[in-house]
């Protein structure tokens, strides 16, 4: 039809209000960050492997590559809120400056889900 106005993409409740998704990105960042040992718990929660050898995956994963799991957290931690700000046209100075408490929260989130699975795994290291 001419002459008809294009409608625009339909957006998500974070894009209308032009919001970063804060939990989204930094519960992800957390999750990536404590993978060495959130993995083999969740393989020994769903029965697929022993508590012990849960335990000694988890020891062997945080002993000795517990700073690569850290990096990768924050690399994709990083790597999401660019994602985020490109969408929104932000991804600049002004942008995130403009964002800046938004960001120190959302890396407060992902050292919050860190820290909670870490004191999560710990406990359920009593029970193996």
């Amino acid at each position: 039809m001419e002459g008809a106005p294009e409608e625009a993409p339909p957006q998500s409740p974070s894009d209308k209000d032009g919001r970063l998704p804060i939990w989204r990105i930094g519960i992800t960042g957390g999750l990536v960050g404590i993978l060495c040992c959130i993995g083999p718990t969740v393989l020994a929660m769903f029965g697929i492997i022993s508590g012990a050898t849960a335990l000694v995956w988890a020891n062997n994963l945080y002993g000795n590559y517990a700073w690569w799991f850290r990096l990768s957290g924050l690399g994709v931690l990083a790597l999401l809120v660019w994602i985020a700000l490109r969408r929104r046209n932000q991804c600049s100075l002004p942008g995130i400056r403009r964002l800046r408490w938004r960001l120190a929260t959302t890396l407060g989130i992902a050292v919050g889900t860190y820290a909670a699975l870490y004191a999560v795994t710990t406990w359920l290291e009593r029970f193996a």
